[in-house]
């Protein structure tokens, strides 16, 4: 397939080794012909498995290094046409616990990968965002949601730098490292409880290929500032835990007894999350397959007027229209036997 913002271009890719950067790295390889891909990351061994893997295939480089190195960001950017920014700490307790590391990555790098995006005139750059930035609670969504802002903003200082600055929010990407699914695996793996934090938790959830699919079409439609977002169900994770339980006992060669224990919600954990704040929501646009949000005006006539171009733009060209009713009423909340059949098509029972 082709694809103007990957096809025969230099692809950076932060967070390159990472579980939504691997797959952007696969998905780019396998469909979309890139001239080169760049893979960025301060994970040694993996980006040393990385190299292993793709050996044969000279389209790839393997690059060590940090988004808080900005002296290492514009080597690594030098003649690049697409960057793809998915470096982030994101485990939500972790950051709670070291929040001026959390800044340093999220926010600070974040900047330094834009500024020298702006210097070395970038085509395009995707901030890879996440549903806890939506009124957050926590650092990681705090910290996120300055990643969106700065992402955003930047459009209105580039100068004569023609980059087009986008973010895409996800909701959990299922099956990726960190999130619950691996978690209740290991738990089950060593027969132990599987701990959710409170039973009436839901979460927005999406598979690493709708995500991939998402920063790709997002990226073609762009004209700077936006955040999209996916349109997505909600599952309750005590539903999910029943569901991998269940399979799990299934294919165990011996008799096994599971059992699910409740925890107790953490600090800064939310028992639902939103996709779009109330805040955001008179602005949000709504497409077939996802919602845009177009940089959000401050007031002065200048910024007004262009919000309207803006909006015009994804009406007209589009099919936009604003949203009649809240997100949350809109969203389908996955039964059982649905998320059963979205669990075993991961086929994470084979490993």
């Amino acid at each position: 397939m082709k694809h103007s913002k990957i096809t025969g271009k230099t692809i950076f890719i932060s967070g390159g080794v990472g579980s939504i950067g691997s797959v952007i790295v696969e998905m780019l390889l396998e469909n979309y012909s890139p001239k080169v891909i760049r893979i960025f990351d301060n994970d040694e061994e993996s980006l040393f498995y990385a190299m292993r893997k793709y050996s044969s295939d000279k389209r790839v480089r393997f690059m060590l290094g940090d988004v808080r190195d900005k002296d290492r960001v514009d080597w690594a950017l030098r003649d690049v046409n697409t960057v793809f920014h998915a470096a982030a700490l994101k485990h939500v307790f972790l950051n709670e616990y070291n929040p001026f590391e959390s800044i340093k990555t999220n926010v600070i790098g974040t900047q330094n990968l834009i500024e020298k995006s702006l210097s070395n005139n970038i085509e395009t750059f995707i901030n890879i965002s996440t549903d806890k930035a939506v009124s957050p609670t926590n650092v990681m969504g705090a910290t996120k949601l300055l990643s969106e802002k700065l992402t955003s903003a930047a459009k209105h200082y580039r100068g004569n730098a023609k980059t087009i600055l986008l973010s895409v929010r996800f909701g959990n990407v299922l099956n990726s490292s960190g999130s619950v699914i691996p978690v209740f695996l290991k738990q089950l793996k060593n027969n132990q409880p599987m701990t959710i934090t409170d039973k009436r938790m839901k979460r927005y959830f999406m598979t690493v290929e709708e995500a991939v699919t998402l920063i790709l079409k997002a990226s073609l439609i762009s004209i700077g500032g936006e955040v999209f977002i996916l349109k997505m169900p909600k599952m309750k994770i005590l539903d999910l835990a029943e569901v991998i339980m269940e399979e799990y006992v299934k294919i165990s060669r011996f008799p096994y007894t599971a059992s699910i224990k409740t925890i107790g919600k953490k600090t800064g954990e939310k028992l639902d999350e939103k996709l779009i704040s109330e805040h955001e929501r008179e602005q949000t646009l709504e497409l077939k397959d996802m919602y845009v949000i177009p940089f959000g005006t401050d007031g002065t006539d200048f910024e007004a007027l262009e919000s309207l171009a803006v909006r015009k733009y994804y009406i007209e060209k589009h099919n936009a229209h604003s949203l009649s009713i809240s997100v949350a009423k809109k969203t389908e909340i996955l039964e059982k036997e649905r998320i059963r059949g979205i669990i075993l098509s991961l086929k994470i029972f084979s490993a």
